[in-house]
């Protein structure tokens, strides 16, 4: 049985819910395909949250790494398809707002997804979820967590897979906001769920 660390985000800015966390809580000790699912939590916090997945890689020794975030306004799921070494944005949850800085000094400048995201994309079009690929994962928190994984699998563990898929707002989340596309909580799990299947058969 192979392991994937499944990780997802605490609410952040205007965002009083983060459904990426209730999908992580909701798949922790899941079985999907050959991939026994471990979930973690990371906060929203420039400062932390790469060195808090860098632990749980080193802890959990995952055999591959999807981490997720909240696109609030996206109204598609969209697997990334590379990070950036830039953290730029809105301050953080503990008010760290980074100006064009580098996330690895040592760092490429960019690095693409080793999960299969155009696979994964067709795969939620054939079970009726709106998606694409996306060539931008921005500069915040996603962008930040996504270029960690890919940069320590790159230099530290090469045979690991590693990457981020950005999910739309709930309907919860939609109703407090007021203004955001949304879907049910069924159908972002559901979709999150098909994409780990499909990385459960490439890996096979």
């Amino acid at each position: 049985m192979k392991t994937l660390l499944l990780t997802g985000f605490e609410p952040f800015l205007k965002y009083t819910v983060n459904p990426t966390m209730k999908i992580a809580e909701e798949l922790h000790g899941q079985i999907i395909g050959d991939y026994k699912i471990h979930s973690e939590i990371l906060t929203v916090d420039f400062k932390s949250s790469g060195d808090q997945l860098l632990a749980h890689i080193e802890k959990v020794q995952p055999d591959a790494v999807l981490s997720m975030g909240l696109a609030g306004g996206r109204y598609k799921m969209t697997p990334e398809r590379i990070a950036i070494n830039v953290k730029d944005g809105a301050a953080d949850n503990e008010g760290n707002q980074p100006i064009d800085e580098v996330i690895q000094a040592d760092g490429e400048p960019g690095i693409m997804s080793t999960l299969p995201v155009r696979a994964m994309v067709n795969r939620l079009l054939a079970g009726g979820l709106p998606a694409e690929v996306s060539n931008t994962a921005g500069t915040y928190l996603c962008n930040n967590v996504m270029y960690e994984g890919l940069h320590y699998a790159a230099t530290k563990k090469p045979a690991m897979k590693s990457g981020f898929l950005h999910i739309p707002a709930s309907h919860e989340l939609a109703i407090q906001h007021g203004s955001i596309p949304s879907w049910s909580h069924e159908d972002l799990k559901k979709g999150v769920e098909l994409c780990i299947e499909v990385l459960a058969a490439d890996e096979t």
